[in-house]
């Protein structure tokens, strides 16, 4: 029943009216790629024609649709349809596709098309009217400086030497929306749907790109300056032998690498690393080193290097050594004070060789101020988390093709589209 009107009224464009052109297999060198040929790829799973009709329509109306991507404003790429509307409010908000395949289709493009060096973490805030979109709550947020309602997206990209794709989301929710069978249900919410932590969900999409087999394992860059509790994730991603830069919130808590050594010894209380650098600057002074860059000139910044541990629960019969990890901290020159903190695995790693990873972080940061501004990534209106996940994917496709592909999506104009005759479901040439 949900998806009965998508089974009626088909009222779509012709699938060339769309073209971007990609690079290589599977299509050949500088063969275009058409909006069809790329749904066709990645929305592979979707048992109908008139959904992956449907999905053609969104991700063009992504592409060529300036301003915001409202579902209104999407439909009007197909000019003549009174129902292109509706039918797209039910292809993301009602009709229960599965978003996982489309999400692996979309990591087996950009895998086959860019050199992968890291796996990248990004939060996205999503600003919100009201209580009622899934997830919603309120939360400082430290780039506005302020309070607000929002939800919380955590992706992760694929990143290369010069852009940053995402490839999976997940949504923060907390006990309000977890707790409450009503609000459950009005959300349409899994029951595998639980109030975890962010390093649960990175965990989580980090265990799922790994089980693809899509592309060895990278270093995971991952930031956490939006939670002081990175010792879940710095601890997992140890235990499953990942290379990791994790930057942490100021009032992260931090130990000395070396405990005290006499039974019977005061041992170091954990202090946050904004404090525990400030105190080793005294004792080992920082460094300048150079910070190449691909978009201007050469930056000299100021860090300190060394060894910690991270404070963990005491365990009777523990006798293993913590695990040590390098903190890398960049100060301000001007103020002289710690402003940056980065925790890294393997230990060897030389301070330009992390910053080096750092700059991922950097590219994912400019992919999501993109997704935001020009993919829609702030527009979903429903409330239900199918319709979030399905609207997130829709987003990642649409940006996935567009840096794929090298086109800006602003002049991927959609051509002259004539409402098509057929109205029965039938797939149209």
């Amino acid at each position: 029943m949900l998806d009965e009107h998508l089974h009626h009224t088909v009222s779509v464009p012709p699938s060339s009216v769309w073209t971007a052109r990609l690079p290589g297999a599977p299509h050949g060198p500088g063969r275009p790629l058409t909006v069809a040929d790329f749904t066709e790829e990645v929305f592979a799973h979707l048992p109908r024609a008139d959904q992956r009709r449907w999905a053609e329509v969104y991700l063009a109306g992504l592409l060529t649709t300036r301003g915001k991507k409202s579902i209104r404003n999407l439909a009007l790429t197909v000019p003549r349809s009174a129902t292109a509307a509706q039918s797209l409010q039910q292809f993301i908000n009602s009709s229960p596709w599965p978003w996982d395949p489309a999400r692996r289709a979309i990591a087996a493009q950009v895998v086959a098309r860019m050199p992968v060096a890291a796996w990248a973490t990004g939060i996205a805030v999503i600003p919100k009217r009201g209580e009622h979109s899934v997830g919603v709550h309120r939360r400082f947020v430290p780039e506005a400086g302020r309070t607000v309602n929002c939800q919380l997206g955590i992706g992760l990209f694929l990143s290369s030497g010069d852009m940053s794709v995402p490839v999976d989301w997940r949504l923060l929710l907390d006990d309000r929306w977890c707790g409450d069978e009503r609000l459950r249900s009005r959300a349409r919410l899994p029951l595998s749907a639980a109030a975890e932590p962010v390093s649960r969900h990175v965990l989580g999409m980090v265990d799922a790109l790994a089980g693809t087999g899509l592309t060895p394992p990278a270093p995971v860059v991952a930031d956490l300056r939006c939670t002081p509790e990175a010792g879940p994730l710095v601890a997992g991603l140890a235990a499953r032998g990942l290379d990791f830069v994790v930057e942490l919130h100021p009032s992260q808590a931090v130990l000395p690498a070396a405990p005290a050594a006499a039974r019977g010894t005061e041992q170091p209380r954990p202090l946050p690393v904004g404090e525990y650098a400030g105190r080793g600057e005294r004792a080992r002074p920082p460094r300048v080193i150079s910070a190449g860059r691909t978009d201007g000139p050469v930056r000299h910044l100021v860090v300190h290097s060394g060894l910690v541990r991270l404070p963990v629960p005491p365990e009777p019969g523990r006798t293993a050594p913590q695990p040590v990890y390098r903190l890398l901290t960049q100060w301000s020159a001007a103020e002289r004070r710690p402003i940056r903190f980065w925790l890294t695995a393997p230990t060897d790693r030389r301070a330009d060789e992390i910053l080096s990873l750092v700059r991922h972080s950097v590219r994912t940061q400019a992919s999501l101020k993109s997704l935001e501004r020009d993919f829609g990534l702030l527009d979903f209106e429903g409330r239900s988390f199918p319709g979030w996940h399905h609207h997130m994917t829709m987003v990642t496709a649409a940006y996935a093709l567009h840096r794929l592909g090298g086109v800006p999506a602003d002049i991927v104009e959609p051509a002259d589209i004539v409402e098509p005759a057929a109205a029965d479901g039938r797939r149209l040439a």
